[in-house]
């Protein structure tokens, strides 16, 4: 894990299936897709820095309909973004 870029309050390796289900509970509107302020928050949340551009980087990443959004089929792609902040993620 590359210091500096998580807070220190996430442990890790995470499962592939345990990091979706998190960004999936960050979801809090309950509309089923993440916008990047819910995005921000969650991060904030869990202590990774720069929450604020990464939400935005991630949005940009993930999102391949271009609705601004995340929905669920986008998610992967978001949980493969993340492992790039220092969270190891297993399959």
């Amino acid at each position: 894990m590359r210091k500096g870029w998580c807070g220190g309050r996430v442990e890790a390796p995470w499962l592939e299936n345990q990091m979706k289900g998190v960004f999936r509970a960050f979801d809090t509107n309950g509309d089923g897709k993440l916008s990047r302020k819910e995005l921000k928050v969650g991060l904030k949340s869990l202590g990774i820095r720069f929450a604020g551009f990464r939400a935005w980087r991630a949005v940009r990443h993930s999102d391949a309909n271009g609705d601004g959004l995340i929905c669920d089929e986008e998610i992967d792609e978001l949980t493969k973004y993340a492992s790039k902040w220092g969270i190891s993620i297993t399959p």
